[in-house]
Order: C-alpha cells, then structure tokens, then sequence
C-alpha cells in the first residue's frame, strides 16, 4: 500500500517568483524545509544542497538524475535522500499549470545526522554482526512506510508553523525520521543479501520466513533458531528492522500472495490456504488492511490492467 503524503497548499499565482523549482523556505535550527513547486515542463534542472537532504514528491511526477545513473520516475508515495554537495538533475515530463508537481526537501545538518547515527551505534549496537548503524546511499530512493509517511508529515507540519518550541520537535522528529529510514534500509538490505545469512542472524531468520511462506510461521521457532529468549527477539526484530517480526511475517506472505493473485485462474481460498491462513476471511481481512482493497478487487484490477 503506498504511504502518500499530506499535500500543502500551492503559492498563489502572484507570489510565484519562477514557475520551475519556485521555492518556498522555512528555516529552523538545524534543518530547512523546502517546497518546490514546478507549473511547466523542464528538463534537466539542476539543484545542489550543502547539507544533506531527504526529499519527498507531494504531486505530479518527475524524472530524477543522480550519481551519473540512469534516470528514475519519482511520484507520491516516494522519497529519495542525497548527500551534501550532490548535485539532481530533474526533468518535469508533465508539469503544467493545471497539474504542477510539489516536493519538499528538508536539508538536514550534518552534525544532527553524526549525532544520531553515534547514538545508535554506542547505545543500540547491531546484534551478532560488525556492522555499524549508517545512513546508506546506495539505496536513495524508496517507497514511504507508515512510520516514514508520517514522521515527514510531522516535522513538514512542525516547520510550517509557528510555535515557540518548534525547534525542539523539529529535533526530536527528524531524529526519529533518520533512524527509521536507516531501518528500513536495514531491512532492505537483510531481504536482499543471502551472502550475509550465516553472518547475521537476523539475515537468516528473514530468509528463513521468505523461504517458508507456505507454513504457519511459530515465533518461537523463530527464537530458537536465532538463539535468543523471546523478548530479545522480539526486541532486536524491531529495533533493528523497524517493524515487528509479526508483522514482517504477514506483509510477506500479502506480498506473495499478490504474485499468486497476478494468475487469474488463481483461487482466494487457495491462496489463503497456500500461504498458512487457517481462515480464508482473515486472510481477507489482512490483505484489505496492508494493501487497501480486497484479494479480489486486486486480482480483477491486475486482470482489467491485462486485458487494457
């Protein structure tokens, strides 16, 4: 399910200074948030930051240009980060004035981002593994979560107004922005990597879940497996992944399920059963929660989408 942001109201037309990029700026302590909204087509316009910066689209769609890779569409529901000093070239393939694109950019100083992540590091270190909690940019561009959906409205709605405490949440918020997007990095990272699964045992238990799909999944089998008491478990799971191992085990078996559902000969009940539901309904019920619409709505639209 795609976590869209809030819009925010577009300039009137007469505080428009450029109608490509047209800034609009809020600047607190340690970080500046920016919304750029763009009223015409455009191709390549650069834009540079000296801090670093997480950006997410509000509106319309653009093609993003970084680290000399190909081009990428960028829509609602998305966020990319940058690195200080980097430069994106954008294009604005559709922008016009009836249908403008929207991003905001919040630039984060660097000795925040130190902070946070030396934070994590001493005090919640990685378990069973060398790696250090960091902010990685191979992967810069992903799909909002819940959690990241909403901390970025927070602080966009924290910057925007004007209490006399504002630095303090803005602080306290991007804080918590930084450490879950370095979460679902982590586990990003974990659901792609089956060269680390016998150097760290989350990376093991999350191929052994995605390997076994089709089972009820016990979470003390779990524990025993990663050798670890049952609150350690269920402690480290979601410090270190953002979300529960619950959780985690119902949004991949949704996920396959959706593969499953792409075959329209394919049977909800069937499914449901395939992938360890015991009950058809509540697997109903949990594929309408994670993904909006009902196993059947998403198999009709897939097939709609074929036959068009």
């Amino acid at each position: 399910m795609q976590h869209i942001l809030d819009t925010v109201s577009l300039s009137k037309t007469e505080s428009l200074q450029t109608l490509v990029e047209n800034r609009t700026s809020y600047t607190l302590e340690r970080c500046e948030l920016n919304v750029f909204e763009t009223y015409t087509r455009s191709y390549m316009v650069p834009l540079t930051f000296n801090d670093f910066v997480i950006t997410s689209m509000l509106r319309g769609k653009k093609v993003m240009h970084l680290f000399d890779k190909q081009g990428f569409e960028y829509n609602p529901g998305q966020t990319v980060i940058v690195p200080a000093s980097v430069t994106m070239k954008i294009d604005f393939p559709e922008a016009t004035d009836q249908n403008p694109t929207q991003c905001i950019a919040l630039a984060i100083d660097q000795d925040q981002i130190k902070k946070t992540i030396n934070y994590l590091n001493e005090f919640f270190p990685k378990e069973g593994t060398v790696d250090k909690w960091v902010l990685n940019y191979d992967q810069y561009h992903f799909q909002n979560n819940q959690e990241i959906a909403y901390l970025i409205n927070k602080v966009v709605k924290i910057c925007s107004e004007k209490s006399v405490e504002k630095d303090v949440l803005a602080d306290l918020t991007l804080k918590e922005l930084l450490v879950r997007i370095m979460q679902s990095q982590n586990l990003y990272a974990l659901n792609n990597a089956p060269d680390n699964i016998n150097q760290n045992p989350m990376a093991y238990i999350i191929d052994y879940i995605k390997s076994n799909l089709n089972e009820k999944i016990n979470i003390d089998g779990l524990t025993d497996k990663a050798c670890m008491s049952r609150a350690t478990f269920y402690r480290l799971f979601k410090r270190e992944l953002g979300i529960s191992p619950n959780d985690f085990i119902l949004t991949e078996k949704i996920s396959k399920a959706k593969e499953l559902l792409a075959n329209p000969a394919a049977k909800i009940t069937s499914v449901s059963y395939e992938l360890g539901f015991s009950d058809a309904n509540y697997f109903i019920r949990a594929f309408k929660k994670l993904e909006g619409i009902t196993p059947g709505t998403y198999q009709a639209k897939i097939l709609s989408s074929v036959l068009h």
